[in-house]
């Protein structure tokens, strides 16, 4: 079953070189503090730092630049909460293509200017996902620009994957990586990745308990669509693709949900101790490790800090 996945560490490795002239080599950083209040040696993969302020930047990227010139002369489209939204508009001006981008009504407003100041056309829609898959497909449709799914797509997961690779290149001897799943791209690149280059280092996953339809398709083992998320993540208010499914599956070691008061407490943390800016989504697994709910005590743990777009005028901990 491994054998067959859909997405290979060849294929992360490919883009890798691909996307190498557009994103950043994020840093690495730890804390002693964190480490003493999280109980595990921990090496933060700072993805809040990437262009576009997010690890979307990287499978956009990727997707983008795959396709040959015939599929992208007339554009992409998209249907984003924000961060997959603003990294389409950046590869796709990089590429010199217009980027056409559904988002949800309830999108946050720093993540809406990001799409606009990237040039990215925005179409609003309800926030379902219903919505913004009809929505994306009424743009290729009309305008007959190609769909990159934000999480479903194995060029997209190929590009999420060089995060973890970067993140072992630099910490080989990791016990742990883990990062929180939406729609399952980034964790599933992760997992791929973390499988080929570090066999022995356990994969871990984490996702709201109020957004929790990959835990139950995982631990069921049937892909079981979402109710309407209701999570401060934002960027995790999705629900798992089939492609992503099929790779947790084979791969994960472990797989847990947090509640939203860790979630917001993991968050002003890192911005207290780290001295980095992180969204909710950003904090959910370290919200795991805040609340021991995996087997981390005494280990050399990988968490990837997803994304940094914060509204300030609407922080989880102000009245």
């Amino acid at each position: 079953m491994i054998d067959q996945l859909p997405v290979t560490l060849a294929d992360i490795e490919a883009a890798a070189s691909r996307i190498a002239p557009f994103v950043h080599r994020t840093p690495v950083l730890t804390s002693r503090r964190l480490d003493e209040i999280l109980g595990a040696k921990v090496f933060f993969k700072c993805e809040n730092l990437q262009r576009i302020g997010a690890f979307k930047a990287r499978g956009a990227h990727n997707a983008v630049f795959a396709l040959d010139e015939g599929a992208v002369a007339r554009g992409v489209v998209t249907h984003s909460s924000g961060n997959h939204a603003a990294a389409l508009s950046l590869a796709a001006r990089n590429r010199g293509v217009p980027a056409f981008i559904v988002m949800p009504s309830n999108a946050p407003t720093a993540k809406v200017e990001s799409v606009r100041r990237l040039g990215g056309e925005i179409t609003f829609c309800e926030p379902t996902i219903a919505a913004r898959e009809a929505a994306a497909e009424e743009i290729v449709a009309q305008r007959g620009a190609t769909l990159i799914h934000p999480y479903d797509d194995p060029k997209v997961i190929a590009g999420q994957g060089t995060a973890a690779a970067e993140l072992l290149a630099k910490v080989p001897d990791l016990d742990a990586v883990m990062a929180p799943v939406g729609g399952g791209g980034l964790m599933s690149g992760t997992a791929v990745a973390v499988h080929g280059l570090a066999p022995s280092t356990k994969i871990w996953a984490v996702e709201p308990a109020q957004a929790d339809d990959a835990w139950r398709s995982w631990t069921t083992g049937v892909l079981t669509p979402g109710d309407p998320p209701d999570t401060i993540a934002d960027g995790l208010r999705t629900t798992l693709g089939g492609t992503g499914f099929s790779i947790l599956r084979a791969l994960l070691d472990d797989f847990v949900t947090v509640d939203e008061a860790a979630i917001v407490s993991s968050m002003r943390l890192v911005w207290e101790v780290l001295k980095v800016v992180i969204e909710p989504s950003s904090a959910v697994p370290v919200a795991a490790l805040l609340d021991r709910k995996l087997p981390s005590d005494g280990r050399r743990v990988g968490v990837i800090l997803t994304g940094g777009n914060v509204d300030l005028e609407h922080l989880p901990w102000r009245p």
